[in-house]
Protein backbone atom coordinates (compact mmCIF):
# COMPACT_ATOMS: atom_id res chain seq x y z
CA UNK A 1 0.00 0.00 0.00
CA UNK A 2 1.25 3.46 -0.74
CA UNK A 3 1.84 5.72 2.19
CA UNK A 4 0.33 8.49 0.90
CA UNK A 5 -2.50 7.14 -1.64
CA UNK A 6 -3.84 8.81 -4.37
CA UNK A 7 -6.62 11.22 -4.03
CA UNK A 8 -9.83 9.26 -6.05
CA UNK A 9 -11.70 11.58 -8.35
CA UNK A 10 -15.46 9.49 -9.38
CA UNK A 11 -14.89 8.79 -12.76
CA UNK A 12 -18.11 10.22 -13.54
CA UNK A 13 -16.71 13.87 -12.37
CA UNK A 14 -13.20 13.25 -14.27
CA UNK A 15 -12.53 15.27 -17.33
CA UNK A 16 -13.50 13.85 -20.62
CA UNK A 17 -12.17 16.12 -23.80
CA UNK A 18 -9.37 14.95 -26.38
CA UNK A 19 -6.28 16.99 -24.47
CA UNK A 20 -7.79 14.70 -21.61
CA UNK A 21 -7.27 11.53 -22.80
CA UNK A 22 -3.92 12.47 -24.62
CA UNK A 23 -2.67 13.45 -20.82
CA UNK A 24 -4.05 10.13 -19.74
CA UNK A 25 -1.45 8.06 -21.89
CA UNK A 26 1.91 9.80 -20.79
CA UNK A 27 3.98 7.63 -19.11
CA UNK A 28 4.29 8.54 -15.57
CA UNK A 29 7.78 8.38 -14.51
CA UNK A 30 6.88 8.25 -10.46
CA UNK A 31 7.92 5.42 -8.33
CA UNK A 32 3.77 4.16 -7.28
CA UNK A 33 4.67 4.24 -3.07
CA UNK A 34 3.73 8.23 -2.25
CA UNK A 35 2.08 9.37 -5.01
CA UNK A 36 -1.10 11.79 -3.90
CA UNK A 37 -2.17 12.88 -7.53
CA UNK A 38 -2.11 10.88 -10.48
CA UNK A 39 -0.17 12.38 -13.38
CA UNK A 40 -2.90 13.65 -15.85
CA UNK A 41 -4.12 15.82 -13.00
CA UNK A 42 -0.46 17.22 -12.45
CA UNK A 43 0.00 18.23 -16.05
CA UNK A 44 -3.21 19.36 -16.06
CA UNK A 45 -3.04 22.02 -13.51
CA UNK A 46 0.33 23.07 -14.78
CA UNK A 47 -1.20 23.70 -18.76
CA UNK A 48 -4.29 25.81 -16.49
CA UNK A 49 -1.72 27.88 -14.78
CA UNK A 50 0.10 28.56 -17.76
CA UNK A 51 -2.60 29.93 -19.80
CA UNK A 52 -3.35 32.20 -16.67
CA UNK A 53 -0.07 33.28 -17.18
CA UNK A 54 2.01 31.28 -15.00
CA UNK A 55 5.69 31.43 -15.64
CA UNK A 56 7.65 29.30 -12.94
CA UNK A 57 7.03 26.38 -10.69
CA UNK A 58 6.20 28.54 -7.69
CA UNK A 59 3.72 30.70 -9.64
CA UNK A 60 2.02 27.11 -11.15
CA UNK A 61 1.54 26.09 -6.96
CA UNK A 62 0.18 29.55 -6.40
CA UNK A 63 -2.35 29.35 -9.00
CA UNK A 64 -3.43 25.91 -8.00
CA UNK A 65 -3.33 26.63 -4.10
CA UNK A 66 -5.76 30.00 -4.93
CA UNK A 67 -8.26 27.68 -6.58
CA UNK A 68 -11.61 27.25 -5.49
CA UNK A 69 -12.75 23.33 -5.09
CA UNK A 70 -14.77 23.25 -7.96
CA UNK A 71 -12.04 24.71 -10.29
CA UNK A 72 -9.66 22.02 -8.81
CA UNK A 73 -12.24 19.55 -9.16
CA UNK A 74 -12.75 19.78 -12.84
CA UNK A 75 -9.15 19.43 -12.94
CA UNK A 76 -9.36 15.86 -11.06
CA UNK A 77 -8.28 16.79 -7.98
CA UNK A 78 -9.64 15.65 -4.80
CA UNK A 79 -8.77 18.03 -2.00
CA UNK A 80 -5.38 19.54 -1.71
CA UNK A 81 -3.73 20.03 -5.48
CA UNK A 82 -0.71 19.52 -6.28
CA UNK A 83 2.30 21.70 -4.83
CA UNK A 84 5.54 23.53 -6.28
CA UNK A 85 7.76 20.77 -5.20
CA UNK A 86 5.36 18.22 -6.72
CA UNK A 87 4.96 19.94 -10.06
CA UNK A 88 8.96 20.43 -10.23
CA UNK A 89 10.20 17.00 -9.34
CA UNK A 90 7.35 15.36 -11.75
CA UNK A 91 8.56 17.48 -14.53
CA UNK A 92 12.27 16.97 -14.55
CA UNK A 93 11.61 13.26 -14.65
CA UNK A 94 8.98 13.42 -17.59
CA UNK A 95 9.49 12.17 -20.95
CA UNK A 96 9.36 15.71 -22.86
CA UNK A 97 9.83 13.90 -26.30
CA UNK A 98 6.39 11.87 -25.69
CA UNK A 99 4.86 14.66 -24.32
CA UNK A 100 5.55 16.56 -27.67
CA UNK A 101 4.22 13.82 -29.78
CA UNK A 102 0.72 13.32 -28.00
CA UNK A 103 0.31 17.57 -27.93
CA UNK A 104 1.00 17.57 -31.31
CA UNK A 105 -1.50 15.27 -32.42
CA UNK A 106 -3.46 17.50 -31.08
CA UNK A 107 -2.62 20.21 -33.02
CA UNK A 108 -2.66 18.68 -35.86
CA UNK A 109 -6.30 17.85 -36.26
CA UNK A 110 -7.03 20.99 -35.00
CA UNK A 111 -4.95 23.68 -37.15
CA UNK A 112 -5.85 25.19 -40.82
CA UNK A 113 -5.09 24.70 -43.92
CA UNK A 114 -3.90 27.27 -46.25
CA UNK A 115 -6.65 26.58 -48.87
CA UNK A 116 -5.92 22.82 -50.15
CA UNK A 117 -2.37 23.31 -48.01
CA UNK A 118 -1.05 23.09 -44.85
CA UNK A 119 2.21 25.39 -44.33
CA UNK A 120 4.79 24.97 -41.77
CA UNK A 121 7.37 27.28 -40.75
CA UNK A 122 10.17 25.03 -38.55
CA UNK A 123 12.37 27.12 -36.69
CA UNK A 124 15.10 26.22 -33.39
CA UNK A 125 15.22 28.39 -29.90
CA UNK A 126 17.08 28.17 -27.35
CA UNK A 127 15.68 27.99 -24.00
CA UNK A 128 18.38 30.93 -22.51
CA UNK A 129 17.73 30.81 -18.71
CA UNK A 130 17.86 26.80 -18.79
CA UNK A 131 21.66 27.59 -18.72
CA UNK A 132 23.92 26.27 -16.30
CA UNK A 133 27.74 26.17 -15.09
CA UNK A 134 27.63 22.27 -16.17
CA UNK A 135 25.21 22.16 -19.15
CA UNK A 136 24.08 24.26 -22.03
CA UNK A 137 20.67 25.86 -22.71
CA UNK A 138 18.46 23.47 -24.56
CA UNK A 139 17.78 24.04 -28.24
CA UNK A 140 14.42 22.97 -29.45
CA UNK A 141 13.33 22.96 -32.93
CA UNK A 142 9.39 23.33 -33.63
CA UNK A 143 7.00 23.27 -36.53
CA UNK A 144 4.41 25.88 -36.59
CA UNK A 145 1.31 26.19 -38.61
CA UNK A 146 1.32 29.39 -40.61
CA UNK A 147 -2.50 30.34 -40.71
CA UNK A 148 -3.54 28.99 -37.30
CA UNK A 149 -0.51 29.93 -35.38
CA UNK A 150 -0.66 26.40 -33.83
CA UNK A 151 2.81 24.64 -32.55
CA UNK A 152 2.42 21.34 -34.68
CA UNK A 153 5.67 19.49 -32.91
CA UNK A 154 8.93 20.17 -30.74
CA UNK A 155 11.70 18.38 -30.63
CA UNK A 156 14.82 19.03 -28.93
CA UNK A 157 18.52 19.24 -30.67
CA UNK A 158 20.94 16.95 -28.93
CA UNK A 159 22.93 18.18 -26.72
CA UNK A 160 26.44 17.45 -29.35
CA UNK A 161 24.49 18.43 -32.88
CA UNK A 162 22.85 21.10 -34.10
CA UNK A 163 19.88 22.21 -35.79
CA UNK A 164 20.09 20.25 -38.88
CA UNK A 165 19.95 16.85 -38.14
CA UNK A 166 17.06 18.34 -35.38
CA UNK A 167 15.29 19.58 -38.24
CA UNK A 168 15.52 16.73 -40.56
CA UNK A 169 14.40 14.36 -37.69
CA UNK A 170 11.14 16.43 -36.94
CA UNK A 171 10.51 16.42 -40.40
CA UNK A 172 10.34 12.26 -40.37
CA UNK A 173 7.63 12.62 -38.03
CA UNK A 174 5.20 14.81 -39.86
CA UNK A 175 3.07 13.85 -42.51
CA UNK A 176 4.14 15.64 -45.33
CA UNK A 177 1.92 14.81 -47.95
CA UNK A 178 0.54 17.95 -49.59
CA UNK A 179 2.36 19.87 -47.23
CA UNK A 180 4.90 23.31 -47.70
CA UNK A 181 7.34 23.50 -45.51
CA UNK A 182 9.69 26.88 -44.85
CA UNK A 183 12.80 27.34 -43.77
CA UNK A 184 15.84 29.56 -43.16
CA UNK A 185 18.90 29.35 -44.85
CA UNK A 186 20.62 27.29 -42.78
CA UNK A 187 18.19 24.45 -43.73
CA UNK A 188 18.63 24.63 -47.08
CA UNK A 189 20.31 21.63 -47.74
CA UNK A 190 19.39 18.54 -50.39
CA UNK A 191 19.03 15.96 -47.94
CA UNK A 192 16.59 18.50 -46.58
CA UNK A 193 14.97 18.83 -49.86
CA UNK A 194 14.61 15.18 -50.18
CA UNK A 195 12.93 14.26 -47.13
CA UNK A 196 10.11 16.69 -47.76
CA UNK A 197 9.57 15.60 -52.06
CA UNK A 198 9.83 11.84 -51.07
CA UNK A 199 7.08 12.72 -48.00
CA UNK A 200 5.19 14.39 -51.22
CA UNK A 201 5.28 17.92 -49.67
CA UNK A 202 6.57 21.12 -51.30
CA UNK A 203 9.81 23.03 -49.88
CA UNK A 204 10.32 26.86 -50.23
CA UNK A 205 14.53 27.69 -49.19
CA UNK A 206 16.09 30.83 -48.83
CA UNK A 207 19.74 30.91 -50.23
CA UNK A 208 21.71 33.58 -48.33
CA UNK A 209 25.67 34.22 -48.40
CA UNK A 210 26.43 31.69 -46.11
CA UNK A 211 25.66 29.72 -49.42
CA UNK A 212 28.22 31.73 -51.75
CA UNK A 213 28.61 29.85 -55.13
CA UNK A 214 24.73 29.11 -54.89
CA UNK A 215 23.96 32.77 -54.36
CA UNK A 216 26.34 33.86 -57.04
CA UNK A 217 25.16 32.03 -59.41
CA UNK A 218 21.13 32.63 -58.58
CA UNK A 219 21.94 36.47 -58.48
CA UNK A 220 23.49 36.32 -61.59
CA UNK A 221 19.93 35.23 -63.22
CA UNK A 222 18.97 38.28 -65.96
CA UNK A 223 16.45 39.20 -63.08
CA UNK A 224 16.00 42.49 -64.92
CA UNK A 225 14.16 40.82 -67.32
CA UNK A 226 11.70 38.96 -65.31
CA UNK A 227 8.49 40.63 -64.03
CA UNK A 228 7.85 41.49 -60.45
CA UNK A 229 5.43 41.25 -58.48
CA UNK A 230 5.08 43.75 -55.94
CA UNK A 231 3.44 44.59 -52.46
CA UNK A 232 3.46 47.49 -50.15
CA UNK A 233 2.39 47.68 -46.19
CA UNK A 234 2.47 50.07 -43.78
CA UNK A 235 2.27 50.35 -40.07
CA UNK A 236 4.40 50.95 -36.69
CA UNK A 237 5.96 53.69 -38.62
CA UNK A 238 7.79 52.21 -41.45
CA UNK A 239 6.61 51.33 -45.00
CA UNK A 240 7.95 47.86 -46.78
CA UNK A 241 7.52 46.85 -49.97
CA UNK A 242 8.27 43.02 -51.33
CA UNK A 243 9.14 42.67 -54.80
CA UNK A 244 9.24 39.14 -55.77
CA UNK A 245 10.90 37.71 -59.31
CA UNK A 246 10.10 33.96 -60.14
CA UNK A 247 11.78 31.95 -63.14
CA UNK A 248 11.86 28.24 -63.65
CA UNK A 249 14.73 26.28 -61.69
CA UNK A 250 17.64 25.77 -64.15
CA UNK A 251 19.19 22.55 -64.15
CA UNK A 252 22.62 23.14 -62.04
CA UNK A 253 20.86 24.38 -59.11
CA UNK A 254 20.85 20.70 -57.95
CA UNK A 255 18.22 20.22 -55.25
CA UNK A 256 15.76 17.61 -55.79
CA UNK A 257 12.24 18.37 -56.93
CA UNK A 258 13.55 22.02 -57.94
CA UNK A 259 10.79 24.02 -59.95
CA UNK A 260 11.55 27.68 -59.54
CA UNK A 261 13.59 29.74 -58.17
CA UNK A 262 12.73 33.71 -57.07
CA UNK A 263 14.57 37.21 -56.30
CA UNK A 264 12.66 38.66 -53.02
CA UNK A 265 13.68 42.08 -52.22
CA UNK A 266 12.55 43.75 -49.14
CA UNK A 267 12.43 47.82 -48.97
CA UNK A 268 11.80 49.02 -45.60
CA UNK A 269 11.00 52.96 -45.02
CA UNK A 270 11.20 54.94 -42.27
CA UNK A 271 11.85 58.23 -41.21
CA UNK A 272 15.11 57.89 -40.44
CA UNK A 273 16.22 55.98 -43.33
CA UNK A 274 15.80 53.57 -46.24
CA UNK A 275 16.96 49.83 -45.96
CA UNK A 276 17.11 47.38 -48.58
CA UNK A 277 17.40 43.18 -48.45
CA UNK A 278 17.73 40.89 -51.54
CA UNK A 279 17.41 36.93 -50.85
CA UNK A 280 16.95 34.42 -53.24
CA UNK A 281 14.87 31.25 -53.03
CA UNK A 282 14.55 27.87 -54.44
CA UNK A 283 11.22 26.03 -54.22
CA UNK A 284 9.61 22.45 -55.12
CA UNK A 285 6.19 23.92 -56.03
CA UNK A 286 5.47 24.93 -59.37
CA UNK A 287 4.08 27.85 -60.93
CA UNK A 288 0.53 26.33 -60.97
CA UNK A 289 0.80 25.63 -57.18
CA UNK A 290 2.92 28.68 -56.42
CA UNK A 291 2.62 31.90 -58.35
CA UNK A 292 4.73 34.85 -57.34
CA UNK A 293 1.74 36.16 -54.68
CA UNK A 294 1.52 33.13 -53.72
CA UNK A 295 5.12 32.02 -52.97
CA UNK A 296 5.63 35.60 -51.57
CA UNK A 297 2.75 35.14 -48.84
CA UNK A 298 4.98 31.68 -48.05
CA UNK A 299 7.91 33.86 -48.08
CA UNK A 300 6.26 36.27 -45.59
CA UNK A 301 4.35 33.94 -43.24
CA UNK A 302 7.61 32.66 -42.33
CA UNK A 303 8.36 34.67 -39.97
CA UNK A 304 5.20 33.91 -38.12
CA UNK A 305 7.31 31.62 -36.01
CA UNK A 306 9.71 34.39 -34.83
CA UNK A 307 6.64 36.56 -34.02
CA UNK A 308 3.68 34.46 -32.95
CA UNK A 309 5.74 31.84 -30.85
CA UNK A 310 9.65 32.70 -30.12
CA UNK A 311 8.69 36.71 -29.32
CA UNK A 312 5.20 35.50 -27.20
CA UNK A 313 7.33 32.96 -25.48
CA UNK A 314 10.08 35.62 -24.89
CA UNK A 315 7.70 38.49 -24.07
CA UNK A 316 4.55 36.92 -22.33
CA UNK A 317 6.47 34.22 -20.65
CA UNK A 318 9.50 35.90 -20.24
CA UNK A 319 11.07 32.53 -21.15
CA UNK A 320 14.81 33.62 -21.34
CA UNK A 321 14.90 34.19 -17.88
CA UNK A 322 13.36 31.27 -16.52
CA UNK A 323 15.11 29.76 -13.86
CA UNK A 324 13.56 26.09 -14.82
CA UNK A 325 16.66 24.06 -15.16
CA UNK A 326 16.49 20.90 -13.22
CA UNK A 327 16.51 17.73 -15.98
CA UNK A 328 13.90 17.26 -18.37
CA UNK A 329 11.49 20.22 -16.89
CA UNK A 330 12.89 23.28 -19.10
CA UNK A 331 11.20 21.65 -22.14
CA UNK A 332 8.21 20.04 -20.69
CA UNK A 333 7.52 23.93 -19.36
CA UNK A 334 8.11 24.96 -23.15
CA UNK A 335 5.77 22.63 -24.18
CA UNK A 336 3.44 23.77 -21.86
CA UNK A 337 3.57 27.16 -23.07
CA UNK A 338 3.42 25.88 -26.89
CA UNK A 339 0.36 24.05 -26.07
CA UNK A 340 -0.93 27.06 -24.50
CA UNK A 341 -0.73 29.79 -26.70
CA UNK A 342 -1.92 27.02 -29.76
CA UNK A 343 -5.24 26.54 -27.54
CA UNK A 344 -5.36 30.63 -27.34
CA UNK A 345 -5.11 30.88 -30.81
CA UNK A 346 -7.52 28.09 -31.86
CA UNK A 347 -10.23 30.02 -29.50
CA UNK A 348 -9.59 33.39 -31.44
CA UNK A 349 -7.23 34.99 -29.30
CA UNK A 350 -4.64 37.20 -30.91
CA UNK A 351 -2.72 39.02 -27.94
CA UNK A 352 -1.78 36.32 -26.42
CA UNK A 353 -1.15 38.96 -22.95
CA UNK A 354 -4.57 40.13 -23.05
CA UNK A 355 -5.51 36.17 -23.08
CA UNK A 356 -3.38 35.19 -19.92
CA UNK A 357 -4.84 38.15 -17.57
CA UNK A 358 -8.58 37.23 -19.19
CA UNK A 359 -8.14 33.96 -17.75
CA UNK A 360 -6.33 34.72 -14.56
CA UNK A 361 -9.40 36.41 -13.75
CA UNK A 362 -11.37 33.72 -14.66
CA UNK A 363 -10.66 30.18 -14.12
CA UNK A 364 -13.99 28.99 -15.29
CA UNK A 365 -12.99 29.67 -18.63
CA UNK A 366 -9.52 28.54 -18.03
CA UNK A 367 -11.11 25.25 -17.13
CA UNK A 368 -13.48 25.18 -19.74
CA UNK A 369 -10.64 25.32 -22.27
CA UNK A 370 -8.24 22.23 -20.79
CA UNK A 371 -11.71 20.44 -20.60
CA UNK A 372 -12.82 21.11 -23.88
CA UNK A 373 -10.16 20.37 -26.15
Amino acid sequence: MPSSPMHAVPASQLPGGELWRLLEGVPDPRERRGRRHRLPVILACGLAAVLAGARSFVAIGEWVAHQPAPTLSGLGVSGVGPGESTIRRTFARLDADFIDQVLGVLMWTRSHRAGRRRVIAIDGKTVRGARTPAQAAPHLVAALDHQAGTVLRQIAVAATSNEIPAVQRLLGVLDLADVVVTVDAMHTQTDTAKMITDGGGDYVFTVKANQPTLYRQLKELPWQQVPAHRATQTGHGRRTTRTIKVVDAPAWVGFPGAAQVAQVRRTTTTAAKTTAEVVYLITSADHTAAPPATLAAWIQGHWCIENRLHWVRDVSYDEDRSQVRTGHAPQVMATLRNTAISLLRLTGWTNIAAAQRHHARDPAHTLKLVLTW
